[in-house]
């Protein structure tokens, strides 16, 4: 064998077209991949990005109206905007770099992937097909892979203005996916929100807001308000906010259309309006912490040249967009309490009452075992890792494992990688918490040091782990610990869930293996397809985590880990939820359960 390096000469430097580099690096331009079961997987990004770039044509002025469609695989929308310029349909879908997105004379406030979005749906679908309808006339082209396979034009006489385009994302890319046409309504209500005036369709489903973020923040939060949602619309910034009994802040934030789950220097500025806007009409020094907990806000700003911190668009990273946001917040927030006393009164009342729960649960605090700044404490059940959340390059990838019992915590923490996962290892099944104020969490010494291993005593923002993961066995035990999570988290740090960073570890039930090959099976219907393909199996049903060898278990903890999100589908039903299964209730429950066994 030689040991002679490669040659690197001029043979060896390749250049890739456009879209080939986003088939290669497709990460770089849409994030995760995905199979379709998280609302941040890469087929939802192509479906915004087409559907963006209709938004794109309302926001302009033109077509009130857009359809959007899911069938076989195949996803479709149409807008009545003013069509792509014929002579240019081609090159505005597969070429980078082109497009009108650059021209502020054309697009002000664009929300897509500044150019790039319908060029990554093209070269990630199997299938692409668009048509443009321009004053009676129409260019189609159709595309395989970012691929020109055909194109045809002609007289289109009964067809409104508008561009039509269809797209099946390619399984190459992403396996074995499939459309959750709730996380698509999802994305559509948003958009209806941001966007009043216009109706999008999805099949007979209509959406439209009339009262923009007021609308959103209704049906997020309900009847579980304590005074009348207040509302300021201005030329580039929109919010909405109220109170409810909830612990925490809740906030929705868009940035030219775009959710920033991660929020931003728009939230954090409309954060500190929302704080000197109270204190500046009371003519108190109230703080921030008693001013904001149970808030439930919303904001929308538009900007020309927004700066992201990823590609995905999670967070917002202008600075120099605070000082006018905090100014138009403030001054919006006083003009609401200025014209409506009984909200005022309301919010005093709530401010005044945080006040004094934060006095009785500062005198629990004191009484803890552990008063020990959060750096300084040692907890016994906590292997920690070397990167965390928000103070490390690559704080993106810590994550936590919350463990039932030491055999469980075993596994994982023999094969766990020490720089990015860490593992916390309960001792039982943690006090079920609903009902309860947040003072139980100081007399419970499992909920406080988990509490304080996660860095959220004072707030999220100190969170030092990117993603919870509730590893639990799969049984009867398991699933109760797990609600019991669940039901802490929702309670107290509803904006952990909200924010995307609770998960479920998926592991597997069985594993199927003769002396040639083994399988492990995550359902019993991979199972009995592991049977049927394999000669000979012996067939292993693992009872519990600790059950699979460390040797085993660093596979489904690695790059293949298996993560379901929670997500909650609105914030209204969680307190209606956390009662039926957590709370008083238990005939009723036994009831249900009775009912829907078979």
């Amino acid at each position: 064998m030689s040991n002679t390096p490669p040659v690197y000469d001029e043979s060896k430097i390749k250049t890739l077209s456009s879209l080939e580099h986003i088939r290669l690096r497709s990460g770089m331009y849409i994030g995760r991949l995905g199979d379709g079961s998280n609302p941040d997987d890469g087929i939802y990004v192509l479906l915004k990005e087409v559907i963006d770039n209709a938004i794109d044509e309302f926001i302009m002025g033109f077509g009130k109206k857009i359809e959007v469609g899911v069938e076989n695989g195949v996803a479709s929308v149409r807008d009545f905007g003013r069509g792509i310029p014929l002579g240019k349909v081609i090159d505005c879908v597969s070429t980078i770099n082109t497009g009108a997105k650059y021209n502020d004379e054309v697009f002000q406030f664009s929300v897509g992937l500044n150019g790039v979005g319908t060029k990554a749906v093209n070269a990630l679908s199997s299938e692409f097909r668009v048509v443009s309808y321009r004053n009676g006339e129409y260019f189609e082209a159709r595309f395989e892979r970012g691929k020109l396979l055909s194109k045809k034009s002609g007289k289109a006489a009964n067809e409104p203005d508008g561009t039509l385009v269809q797209f099946l994302p390619d399984t190459e890319i992403f396996d074995d996916y499939s459309f959750n046409f709730e996380y698509i309504e999802k994305r559509l209500w948003n958009y209806a929100y941001l966007n009043t005036g216009l109706k999008l369709f999805f099949g007979k489903q209509k959406f439209e807001s009339k009262n923009g973020l007021l609308d959103l923040l209704q049906n997020e939060v309900g009847d579980s308000t304590v005074y009348n949602i207040g509302y300021y619309r201005g030329k580039q910034l929109e919010f909405a906010f109220t109170h409810t009994q909830a612990y925490g802040e809740t906030y929705f934030s868009f940035v030219n259309g775009q959710f920033t789950s991660d929020g931003g220097t728009h939230l954090s500025a409309f954060r500190e309006g929302v704080l000197k806007g109270v204190n500046e009409f009371f003519k108190k020094n109230y703080s921030g912490v008693d001013v904001r907990d149970g808030i439930a806000g919303a904001i929308a700003v538009k900007l020309k040249s927004p700066v992201f911190e990823s590609q995905t668009k999670n967070k917002l990273g202008n600075t120099e967009i605070r000082g006018w946001i905090v100014s138009e917040v403030k001054s919006g927030i006083v003009d609401f309490l200025h014209k409506n006393t009984d909200a005022a009164r309301q919010l005093e009342n709530k401010i005044v009452q945080n006040e004094k729960l934060r006095t009785e649960l500062n005198k629990v605090k004191k009484e803890a075992k552990e008063a020990a700044k959060r750096i300084e404490i040692k907890i016994p059940n906590l292997k920690d890792c070397k990167y965390h959340f928000n103070s490390d390059a690559k704080g993106g990838r810590s994550t936590i494992f919350l463990t039932e019992g030491q055999s469980a915590g075993g596994s994982i923490i023999s094969a766990r990688d020490v720089y990015t996962q860490a593992i916390y290892t309960m001792r039982g099944k943690p006090q079920n918490v609903f009902g309860k104020t947040k003072a139980a969490i100081y007399q419970n010494d499992e909920l406080h040091d988990m509490m304080m291993a996660l860095g959220i005593e004072e707030n999220i923002e100190n969170l030092r782990y990117n993603r919870i993961v509730l590893a639990t066995d799969a049984d009867v035990d398991g699933f109760h610990i797990r609600n019991l999570l669940l039901t802490f988290f929702l309670t107290y740090f509803e904006e952990l869930v909200m924010a995307g960073h609770i998960y479920i570890l998926e592991t597997p039930l069985f594993r199927v293996r003769n002396k040639n090959e083994t399988r492990y099976c995550y359902s019993e219907k991979e199972r009995d397809a592991a049977v049927k393909a394999i000669r000979d199996p012996e067939i292993t049903r693992f009872k519990g985590l600790g059950e699979i060898s460390p040797k085993e278990f660093g596979q489904f903890i690695g790059d293949n880990m298996r993560l379901i999100e929670v997500t909650v589908k609105s914030v209204k039903n969680i307190s209606e939820t956390l009662e039926f299964y957590m709370g008083k209730n238990t005939p009723e429950r036994r009831d249900f359960i009775m009912e829907n066994l078979i």
